[in-house]
């Protein structure tokens, strides 16, 4: 029987089932005698392995049917629920979620679950689950194959800042007694001289000593190699110290051909290469009762590609008709324009994508992190169903992932020091998504520690980031943004766990890279709040159409609270700068002739300036231009890889007389 034409069917449902298994785990560990999620949890399983079997995934049907059978043993009270069961079960599913995985990159699903098997045989006997000492032993030979996307684009924003990114190897004597305390000193070292950003094995696994006589550390740092080995050395009982350039690029060459080699693997008897071959990226939708068809999303952005031409023809036509005065012809044009604005509605939808394909992976690593550092924390979930372009829905995933790490490090407090506060021994984090016009935020909150003022400011002082006058000055919500400074942790101890330093200032940089923007709110022992605010599309955006002596520049909506055309006498100075007072706030401006080096088409007899206010968070100036064109939606394209890095100018689009138009990045004017 021929299944190739089933397989992105079976990909697609098989993801759905692992959510499921996932979702209804987390359920079922926090109210295991509620009998209807052990059902939902055996209905997924059992419809995974039969699906595994007919396509003839035996790996994967195995490991499943062991699975449902510990599920029927929870279902019947055969087995009780407890916390090491509940870590196999977990682990299992991310076996069968790497099988899947492996099956949509073109493999076959096989992987050695001996192991994983045995701990689920042990459950299903009634025994106490043992971790394998083979489970527990570290590959030294391969030492940094774990990091993930977000640790990497930490990586490579250090390379960018003139950072020095390490592999550092540390092997301590054989008869060392104390490890736990030797690594302790080599992290206090390493603390002096610049940022962890992973160790393998974890912190808390070298901590407990569970670890032989060998550690590998990935490091920041602006040191030299000579002064960083000279340094560990000083501690006793180190046997030796490695030290090698870490590169991201080679790092990312090794993961390709390891992919490369696994896809390179002879098929099976009996069938040919291609019957493996599946795109992973295909549109999610309900059942077939509901009407729907699946689409590749590369069709999408075709689709996409295609209409945003036919934006800029449509802008073209408009400007002949004004210009030709044809009564007809603009009817015609204004019906064309009516038409093409519904058609635009109807794509942008069909590519969003609901905000829950992101929010779902959070629930399991909270649960994760919260155990390795001994605390007790629940998230809640609201708004999972709210929509983003799927460009943007991309993107924001690992800056999300620091931010609740962040929360659950820095946030949460300890269970013992929450209830001497008089708090919930039980910490929560809620994370909520919404829209709001053309916009949709999300919010992560917790009720943990705050942030302390005092402690920011005293360490972003002993940083050199800001003076101590500076500091005198700076409002709560400043202060907080501080955090958020390239290099900034109030962290005491090292952790893998987030507050490396150059992590927030990433999450700031991916989200403004996204045309948003985040702010911070906190108070001390009741918690804090990151709002993130993002469009909902990236592709075609409303703008302003201003003009520079004879340019024209855009400046996005999304950032304009306000266009006014001013006295000049109504300009003031204060501190060296001209400012003027908006409602009651002192907004200084910013003159774009200047920045952009445009020679000024207004004459200096002209009385009255055009100026557009524009705002980034509570801060706001106001951008002085030669005269307001109007408003008008346009399609945003890239400057290319020559033009990278151009300072407030976020791209280009072609208007309908042919004419460029450079797009403002209205977040890097606003100081």
């Amino acid at each position: 029987m021929d299944t190739t034409q089933y397989l992105d069917v079976f990909i697609d449902e098989s993801m759905e089932h692992l959510d499921t298994l996932y979702q209804q785990l987390l359920n079922l560990e926090k109210n295991s005698a509620d009998k209807s999620i052990i059902e939902e949890i055996f209905r997924a399983a059992h419809t995974l392995k039969g699906m595994s079997a007919t396509m003839g995934y035996s790996d994967l049907a195995n490991l499943t049917h062991v699975l449902e059978n510990v599920f029927d043993g929870i279902r019947y009270n055969k087995i009780n629920v407890n916390t090491q069961m509940m870590d196999a079960l977990f682990d299992s599913v991310d076996q069968l979620n790497a099988m899947i995985e492996d099956i949509a990159s073109g493999g076959e699903g096989k992987r050695d679950v001996t192991s994983t098997v045995q701990l689920l045989e042990q459950i299903e006997r009634g025994e106490n689950p043992i971790l394998l000492e083979s489970e527990q032993i570290f590959d030294y030979a391969n030492p940094v194959t774990t990091l993930d996307e977000f640790q990497l684009s930490i990586l490579n924003e250090s390379s960018d800042r003139g950072y020095y990114n390490y592999e550092i190897h540390i092997e301590l004597n054989e008869d060392c007694l104390l490890k736990g305390a030797r690594v302790y000193m080599v992290f206090e070292v390493l603390e002096k001289l610049g940022e962890v950003i992973k160790s393998q094995p974890t912190v808390n696994d070298l901590e407990e000593e569970n670890f032989d006589h060998s550690f590998t550390i990935i490091f920041i740092s602006t040191h030299e190699q000579g002064e960083i080995s000279q340094k560990i050395n000083k501690v006793s009982e180190i046997q030796s110290v490695e030290i090698k350039p870490f590169s991201v690029s080679a790092y990312k060459v090794e993961q390709d051909k390891l992919e490369e080699n696994k896809q390179s693997e002879p098929p099976a008897a009996g069938q040919s290469r291609s019957d493996h071959k599946t795109n992973k990226t295909v549109a999610h939708t309900t059942n077939a009762q509901s009407k729907t068809i699946r689409v590749n999303i590369d069709r999408l952005d075709v689709l996409m590609n295609l209409f945003e031409e036919l934006v800029i023809d449509r802008g073209r036509l408009e400007q002949i008709s004004l210009e030709l005065d044809h009564h007809d012809l603009q009817e015609t044009v204004e019906h064309m324009s009516r038409v093409s604005g519904d058609l635009q509605n109807i794509i942008l939808t069909m590519r969003m994508v609901p905000i829950d394909h992101v929010f779902n992976r959070f629930p399991r690593m909270i649960r994760q992190l919260a155990r390795e550092l001994d605390k007790n924390v629940e998230i809640e979930i609201i708004g999972a169903n709210t929509e983003l372009d799927r460009t943007v829905i991309d993107e924001i995933g690992d800056p999300l992932v620091h931010l609740i790490r962040n929360a659950i490090d820095h946030g949460i407090e300890m269970p013992d020091e929450r209830k001497a506060k008089g708090k919930s021994e039980q910490g929560t984090i809620q994370l909520e998504a919404y829209h709001s016009g053309n916009h949709v935020f999300i919010e992560i909150r917790d009720d943990g520690a705050g942030i302390n003022k005092d402690k920011v400011v005293n360490k972003a002082i002993k940083s050199g980031i800001i003076s101590q006058s500076e500091a005198e000055s700076l409002t709560d919500q400043q202060v907080y943004e501080l955090i958020m400074a390239s290099g900034f942790s109030t962290n005491e101890t090292i952790s893998d766990i987030s507050g490396r330093g150059v992590g927030l200032d990433v999450v700031k940089n991916t989200i403004e890279s996204l045309g948003g923007s985040i702010t911070i709110d906190a108070a001390l022992d009741q918690g804090s709040t990151f709002s993130i605010q993002l469009p909902l599309t990236l592709s075609i955006i409303s703008v302003l159409l201003v003009e520079l002596g004879s340019e024209k520049y855009a400046v996005p909506l999304s950032s304009i609270i306000e266009t006014a055309i001013l006295h000049k006498n109504e300009i003031l100075k204060a501190h060296n700068k001209k400012v003027i007072d908006f409602r009651g706030n002192v907004v200084p401006l910013t003159y774009l002739s200047e920045i952009y080096s445009v020679s000024n088409s207004s004459s200096p007899k002209d009385e009255y300036v055009s100026i557009v206010i524009i705002r980034k968070g509570n801060k706001m100036t106001g951008l002085v231009v030669d005269s307001f064109i109007g408003q008008q939606e346009v399609v945003l394209k890239s400057l290319g890889n020559y033009l990278t890095n151009v300072f407030s100018i976020s791209g280009a689009t072609i208007l309908g007389d042919g004419e460029v138009a450079l797009i403002i990045d209205s977040n890097a004017l606003v100081k």
